[in-house]
């Protein structure tokens, strides 16, 4: 059967070569039917507000903490000490509530600059309820 399909193969074809190959070597002819699901986001839905959220970590510095929150989050340096020391002590903390694209952009930002650098500081986001 293998060398009946090189053969086949080698011939090559115009259209429909496939469906005539499968019958020259009595293999089922196969549709494939996509089980793709299309979900339209609203505007409104994007701009709904999402709490970023940080994680504390036992190897991030404070300082680069704190330098990040200012940065990428644009948090003053009073806030960004506070939110750094509340996850220090309570494993996470609030950092602030955006418009969900926005956050998700600021958080990829953080987590990608951390990495640079070879620290594993992680955020993440909630719905804002």
């Amino acid at each position: 059967m293998l060398r009946g399909l090189c053969s086949i193969l080698r011939r090559g074809g115009g259209p429909g070569t496939i469906h005539s190959m499968a019958a020259e070597v009595n293999l089922p002819t196969t549709k494939t039917i996509p089980d793709v699901e299309y979900v339209v986001v609203t505007d409104e839905e994007l701009e709904r507000p999402y709490r970023v959220i940080i994680e504390n970590d036992d190897v991030t510095p404070m300082d680069f903490v704190v330098l990040v929150l200012e940065m990428i989050f644009e948090l003053d340096s009073t806030r960004a000490e506070q939110v750094m020391l509340e996850a220090h002590t309570n494993g996470r903390a609030h950092v602030a509530t955006l418009p969900y694209e926005d956050a998700r952009q600021r958080v990829y930002a953080a987590q990608s600059l951390a990495r640079q650098f070879g620290y594993p500081l992680s955020f993440y986001l909630e719905p804002d309820e």
